[in-house]
C-alpha cells in the first residue's frame, strides 16, 4: 500500500503547496487538476488583488522547490492580483513539481477499493481508489491518502436566501462572480444593478460599480438587519488592504451613491415585460427595475464525490467537526481562527483530508496561509512525524473586528472574497 502516491485533488495554493510538503519528506505524490492549469479557479477572478502581500502567500516548502529551479520571489511588500499569483508563483510551481501534475483530470469519485462506506472490513488495510475522467476516458488510481484541496469556487451560493435557487433564479442572467470591469464595462455602465451578499466580495463589487465614471444606480441587497460590521476593521485590519476595501465600500455609501435595502432575502426572481428583472422577499418587499444582479452569497463545499468514504462533517457548515466549532461565523467575526491542524481536519476514513477553502465548508474569511499550515500539518501526519503534525507554526492577521454575530452569508476566500 506505500507504493501508492497521495493523491491531491486540485492545483490551486493549497494544493500545490500540499504537494511541495509531500515532495519535501520524499512521498510519492500526484496532483489531479480537472483544469487546463494550475490555479484555473484563480484565473477566473485574475482582476481581482489580494488582501495578502506575496510574503503571505508563498508557501515555506514550496519556496524551496522554486527556488532550486532559479525562481525570483516577487517583490514582498506588495499585494498581487489574482493573475501575479497564478504567472508568478502557481504556475511556476506546477512546472517545478513536473509530471507530478495532471491537468484535465477530473476527479469524480473517491472509495475504498472494492468497499462502499458500509462495510467495515479491509479499511485499514486496502487502499482508496480515486475514480478520474479525462480526455484519455475513465481511470482509477490507487491512492494511499487523498487530500482534497479542490475548493468551493464552482459551487457558489445561490441568490435565494433560503440557501435554495429563488423562484425564477435558474432562468435569469444572474452573474455571481465579481464584475471584471476591463472586459465587462459596457455590460454595467448607466446600468441599475442589484448587489447581493455581504463579503468581501460583494464590497468589492460595490466599490468598482459605483465609481461615478461607470454612471451605474447600485442597489445592495443585505439579508442581516442592519450593515453593523460589514465595513470590516478599517485602519484596525492587520492586512491594510482588506481593512482599506471596507472603508471604501462605506465612503461609497456614504456619498450615496449605494442605496442599502437590509434584511432582504430573495424569496422569487421575476422578469418584467421590458426584459429587466425584480426581486421579491420572503417578506413581500420588491426591488424591481434591474437590468444585472450580482449574486455574491458565499460559496459551498460539493460533496458529491466523496459520498462513499466516511466523513465527519459538522451538520451546520459542513466543514470538519474537529473545525466547525473554530469558524463558525454565527459566533465568530474574527479574520483569525484558532490554531488549527491534521487532528482538527481528520475524518473517520483514514487518509481522507479536506484542506484549503473546502475545509471551512461554507464559513467565510480564509486565508491562504491557514491553508498552507493545514497542509503542512496533514502531510507530516501522512509521512509519520505525528511530533510535527500537533505543531503549530501560524499566527494569523487581525481584521479588527471580532466578537458578535458573524457575517453568515459571506464568500470565503484568500482575496476579497474570491476563492483559488
Amino acid at each position: 500500500m506505500s507504493d501508492h502516491p497521495v493523491v491531491v485533488v486540485g492545483a490551486g495554493p493549497t494544493g500545490l503547496a500540499a504537494a511541495a510538503h509531500l515532495v519535501q519528506r520524499g512521498e510519492h505524490v500526484l496532483v489531479l487538476e480537472a483544469g487546463d492549469r494550475a490555479g484555473a479557479s484563480v484565473s477566473q477572478w485574475n482582476h481581482v488583488r489580494l488582501f495578502s502581500r506575496w510574503d503571505e502567500l508563498i508557501d515555506p516548502a514550496a519556496e524551496k522547490l522554486l527556488t532550486a529551479t532559479g525562481w525570483v520571489r516577487p517583490q514582498t511588500g506588495t499585494c498581487p492580483t489574482g493573475a501575479d499569483w497564478v504567472d508568478l508563483y502557481l504556475a511556476p510551481l506546477a512546472e517545478a513539481l513536473g509530471d507530478r501534475v495532471r491537468f484535465g483530470a477530473r476527479v469524480v469519485g473517491v472509495a475504498r477499493r472494492g468497499r462502499d462506506r458500509v462495510v467495515d472490513a479491509g479499511r485499514q488495510t486496502e487502499p482508496l481508489t480515486v475514480h478520474v475522467h479525462s480526455e484519455s476516458g475513465e481511470e482509477r488510481i490507487a491512492a494511499r491518502a487523498v487530500i482534497d484541496a479542490s475548493g468551493t469556487w464552482n459551487s457558489p451560493n445561490p441568490l435565494g436566501g433560503d440557501g435554495l435557487p429563488a423562484k425564477g433564479e435558474k432562468a435569469a442572467r444572474i452573474s455571481y462572480r465579481t464584475p471584471d470591469l476591463a472586459a465587462q464595462r459596457d455590460r454595467y455602465a448607466g446600468k441599475r444593478i442589484a448587489v447581493a451578499g455581504s463579503g468581501h466580495s460583494a464590497l468589492t463589487a460595490l466599490v468598482a460599480l459605483a465609481e461615478p465614471e461607470l454612471g451605474a444606480t447600485i442597489v445592495w441587497l443585505l439579508r442581516r438587519g442592519s450593515v453593523g460590521t460589514t465595513f470590516g476593521g478599517g485602519e484596525a485590519d492587520q492586512l491594510p488592504a482588506r481593512g482599506a476595501l471596507g472603508l471604501k465600500a462605506q465612503k461609497a455609501v456614504d456619498a450615496g451613491r449605494v442605496e442599502i435595502v437590509t434584511g432582504f432575502r430573495t424569496a422569487a426572481v421575476e422578469r418584467e415585460d421590458d426584459g429587466r428583472l425584480t426581486l421579491e422577499s420572503f417578506d413581500g418587499r420588491k426591488v424591481g427595475g434591474l437590468d444585472e444582479v450580482v449574486a455574491l452569497t458565499g460559496f459551498r463545499p460539493d460533496l458529491s464525490w466523496l459520498s462513499e468514504v466516511r466523513l465527519d462533517l459538522d451538520p451546520v457548515l459542513q466543514a470538519p467537526t474537529g473545525l466547525a466549532p473554530l469558524i463558525d461565523p454565527n459566533v465568530h467575526s474574527c479574520g483569525t481562527v484558532y490554531p488549527h491542524g491534521e487532528s482538527e481536519l481528520r475524518h473517520p476514513e483514514p487518509g481522507v483530508y479536506l484542506v484549503g477553502m473546502k475545509s471551512y465548508g461554507r464559513a467565510p474569511t480564509f486565508l491562504a496561509l491557514t491553508g498552507y499550515e493545514q497542509v503542512r500539518s496533514v502531510v507530516a501526519r501522512i509521512a509519520g512525524d505525528h511530533e510535527a503534525a500537533g505543531r503549530v507554526e501560524l499566527v494569523l492577521p487581525e481584521t479588527g473586528v471580532c466578537g458578535g454575530a458573524g457575517v453568515f452569508d459571506a464568500p470565503a476566500g484568500e482575496c476579497s472574497g474570491l476563492v483559488g
